[in-house]
């Protein structure tokens, strides 16, 4: 009889494992696949509402049983600048003109959500850049601005991709971008400072070489509107 055992099947790796004196069955694959979904398998809806029990919250009541759609529905929305291509929407709007004088489009609002805590911050951008040959319908340059904003950014970055993106389409001889904006990741928690504000600023070509035409425009941006 030993022997026999001793030839039986090895379950120490089969579906009957043994752990300590006490003799349990593993799931088997089928069950294993009504289990409750994975991270990478889970709908962004899954996701919101495990949030939501994480939180201590019950995800069944009235006021949120259709908040993880709506969460999901705004995250696309807030992020959907990932599925826009900058130079493409610029240059569907190049016109060639002789013009060599600074165009500014100042006072620009903008939200964005803060790829540390995804908490918004907002504000106000101020363009400017001097053509060389080409000009870009103004309207381009607000929507360059939201489409980098939605996406998860931080101000410096979304700065420097602002001008950038100016630079490389029209070539013009200087771009200047200054970003002003308060963000509720140091309003609402940490350090909880209600009137600070942060101040980033992108110079490039005549902008940044041309202490002259860098004033002009951080002057000409600090004018408040007269009734415009």
């Amino acid at each position: 009889m030993r022997e026999r055992m001793n030839r039986g099947t090895d379950f120490s790796d089969s579906e009957f494992c043994r752990e300590g004196t006490r003799s349990f069955m593993k799931p088997t694959s089928l069950e294993r696949s009504k289990e409750a979904p994975t991270l990478t398998s889970a709908t962004f809806e899954n996701l919101v509402h495990e949030m939501l029990v994480r939180l201590g919250e019950d995800p069944e009541r009235e006021g949120l049983s259709d908040t993880p759609e709506r969460v999901h529905k705004a995250m696309k929305f807030l992020t959907k600048g990932y599925q826009e291509d900058p130079e493409v929407l610029l240059k569907g709007a190049l016109f060639t003109v002789n013009y060599d004088e600074m165009v500014i489009v100042k006072d620009i609002e903008v939200f964005s959500l803060c790829e540390h805590h995804l908490l918004p911050f907002f504000g106000k951008v101020h363009v400017a850049y001097i053509p060389n040959g080409r000009v870009l319908g103004l309207s381009k340059i607000p929507r360059l601005i939201e489409l980098f904003s939605r996406r998860l950014q931080i101000q410096e970055r979304l700065t420097t991709q602002i001008a950038e993106t100016i630079q490389k389409v029209i070539e013009p001889q200087g771009v200047g971008v200054v970003i002003e904006a308060r963000h509720l990741c140091m309003m609402m928690r940490g350090v909880e400072k209600q009137h600070s504000a942060a101040v980033t600023s992108s110079m490039l070509g005549c902008f940044r070489n041309e202490e002259e035409t860098r004033s002009e425009f951080l002057s000409l941006i600090r004018q408040r509107p007269n009734g415009v």
